[in-house]
Order: structure tokens, then sequence, then C-alpha cells
């Protein structure tokens, strides 16, 4: 991991989470803010780490999530830029419940001390209400994930995250949506709930039936009405 300090206010504009703050805010975060740059694989932090930070992720993609109790890992949220990583550190939380890892090499992301975003928050209740908001959607997320690891079975999880991806991430070429991605097989599975079997099962089911083309790093859904 490589750091670096000294960046100018147009870097932290391109977050929504700051727009509309002061000049003179923006200036104090850039004479506080630190940048990071990450290998593939290289933890941004783990499990069990002081909640001291939080990071705003500029290039690459993070995987955030945690292990079950038979060692296996859970993916709970891929990110990709630009937005809040360890947002739960702003609402109290000590020690770093879940793990966030770059999944692509080169990812580069700036951190901030909690303290400090903690005392633009009192200033700024505007700020406040967007931090809350932001982590508010993002707990969200987690329910309806646990929701479909409830009530969906494996081949209905796995096209949900398909859809999900199309709709989030995808670009429309007429009729079909392409998806990039950096996402391994196994990946999938951590966020499906499944097995690597069952992706690989599923996913070649769907290309037989001509409903989806995909290879290592794109997936093509020929039309999302009859992807099912």
């Amino acid at each position: 991991m490589n750091d670096k300090k000294g960046f100018s206010k147009d870097i932290l504009q391109l977050f929504p989470l700051f727009n509309g703050i002061s000049e003179d805010d923006l200036d104090f975060l850039c004479a506080r803010m630190e940048e990071h740059s990450f290998d593939r694989l290289q933890p941004i932090y783990s499990t069990g780490d002081r909640s001291d930070r939080i990071f705003l992720l500029k290039k690459g993609v993070v995987k955030i999530g945690g292990y079950a109790d038979d060692g296996r890992e859970v993916i709970k949220h891929v990110l990709h830029p630009i937005t809040l990583i360890g947002e739960l550190a702003l609402a109290g939380e000590l020690k770093r419940k879940d793990f966030a890892y770059a999944i692509k090499a080169g990812t580069e992301a700036l951190s901030i001390r909690v303290v400090d975003m903690q005392h633009l928050m009192r200033k700024d209740h505007r700020l406040a209400m967007r931090v809350l908001e932001f982590i508010g959607m993002r707990l969200q997320h987690v329910e309806q994930r646990l929701e479909s690891l409830i009530f969906k079975d494996a081949r209905e999880r796995i096209i949900a995250f398909l859809k999900d991806t199309a709709q989030r991430r995808g670009r429309k070429v007429g009729f079909e949506t392409l998806i990039k991605h950096t996402l391994t097989q196994q990946d999938i599975a951590n966020i499906t709930g499944t097995s690597r079997q069952t992706v690989t099962s599923v996913m070649n089911d769907l290309r037989k039936s001509n409903l989806i083309y995909f290879n290592r790093r794109s997936i093509l859904i020929r039309d999302m009405s009859k992807l099912a």
C-alpha cells in the first residue's frame, strides 16, 4: 500500500456526500486526508482493526464482507467509485466487524480520520443527515440480501444478482445489457450464499438457453425481461 498527502478540493467534490459544504470545511478535510493505493486482494482494513478512519473509493473495486462460522467468506457489498467505505465507524463502531479488500489492481482511496469527520458533522447538520441516509441505504441493502437468502433458492439468488448488477452497473446495447466486472465465480457464490459449482451450473444453463453469454470479465444478458 502506498500513501501520500496533499489534495485539491476538486477530488472531494466528486463525492455527493460533500456537496454544499463550505470552502473552509473542504480545506479542513484536504489538509488532513491521506491517499492510498492497493494491489489486488490487498486489505484496506481487516476484521478486528480499529475503526478510526473512513475511506472514499476513488478508483478500482472493493469487496466488503465477513466470515461464516465454518470459515466461508460472505461478501456483503461489491463497491465501485465514487463511494464511502467503513461508514459504520461514524455510527460508533470501535473495531471493524467486516473486512474490505481491493479486488482490482490499482485501487485508490482517500482516507479521513473519524474524529475529523465527526467534527464536521457536528458543525454541519446537512452533512450529518447525508451520512445517516447513506448508512441507512447500506443497511437496507444488507436486509434485502438477507431476505433473498431466506426466501429464494440458489438459482433465483444468482439470477437476482445478475439482474441487480445489470441495473446498477450494466450498459444497454439494444435489448442486451453488458456487465463488465472483476468477480470470479467464487466471488459470485460468496455474494449469493451458494457454491462455486452451483454458480457454474446455473450460469452454464442460462448460456445454453441463450439467456446470457459470459467470459472472465463480462456478462451479456440477452434480454432482461426473459431472464428467469
